[in-house]
This record gives C-alpha cells, structure tokens and sequence, in this order.
C-alpha cells in the first residue's frame, strides 16, 4: 500500500477520532445542562450513531495504520514518543468502552423521560458524572499523543 496514503488515513482518522470525541462531549454535556428529556434525548441518540460511525472506525483504524507506518518507516514500536503514544491511545481506549455503553443507557434514560413526560430522573445525572469522568482521561490522552506525535521529543 502506497505510504502516502497510509499516512493520510491516519491523520485523517485521528482528526475523526479527536473531533468525533471533542463534538460529541461538548453537545451531550450541553444539552443535559438543559435538562430537557426531549432535547437530551435527540442529541444523545445523535452521539451514540457519531461514535460508532466515526469513532469505532478509527479507533481500529488508528493502531493499524501507526503500526504499518512505524514498520515502513523503520521507526522500533519501543522508540520513547511511539511507545508513549501507544500505551496513550490504549488508556483512551479502555476510558472509550465503557463510555459507548453509558452514553447508549443516557440515551435511554433521556428516551425514556421524554416518552413519559417526566425530568431527567438521578440516575442520568450519575451515569452522565460517569460518563464524563471516563471522557477526561480519554481527552488527555489524546492531547498527550497529539503532542508526541508531532513533537517526537527524545524522553
């Protein structure tokens, strides 16, 4: 496969991954703060379809063709801003897992509200402090290999 384009899809699919991330976080978090089931239901069912669509694309994108590339271009996968980045990426992919299955039960809590008429119940509001605990790990590891990836410092 020709390198260039390697490379590209793996900008490509970083930029979906971080953005993905970023987007979807900013726009759950805000419409929840509205606390209107109706509203948090539509923007919740919107997040989950952007995370399987973009970001359960990339995230199986994104270490094979790192992988490819670091092999290509002779680069050890025990080089300091590699590794690092590697061992990034899995952390904010362990924060991701469980994170898919708690913005599909915020997205049911909030269908769910919104059907019967009622409030958010407190149950949304302890998933959804989950939720975001999980995001904050995830978020600064992806700045971390952002930074790694475009620096290479020498550690």
């Amino acid at each position: 496969m020709d390198i260039a384009l390697v490379k590209f899809l793996h900008i490509l699919s970083s930029t979906f991954l971080f953005g993905t991330g970023v987007g979807t976080a900013f726009y759950l978090l805000f419409a929840s703060r509205q606390r209107d089931p109706v509203v948090v239901a539509a923007v919740a069912r919107l997040v989950v379809v952007a995370d399987w669509l973009f970001t359960a694309t990339t995230i199986v994108v994104q270490p094979l063709t790192g992988v490819y590339l670091a092999h290509r271009l002779h680069i050890p996968l025990s080089t300091p801003w590699l590794y690092w980045s590697i061992v990034l990426f899995a952390i904010a992919a362990l924060c991701w897992l469980p994170v898919v299955g708690i913005q599909i039960r915020l997205r049911d809590i909030a269908q769910h509200a919104a059907t019967t008429g009622r409030p958010l119940p407190p149950a949304y509001d302890r998933h959804l402090g989950t939720w975001a605990a999980m995001g904050v790990p995830a978020l600064f590891s992806f700045l971390a290999i952002f930074y790694l990836m475009t620096a290479k410092p020498a550690l």
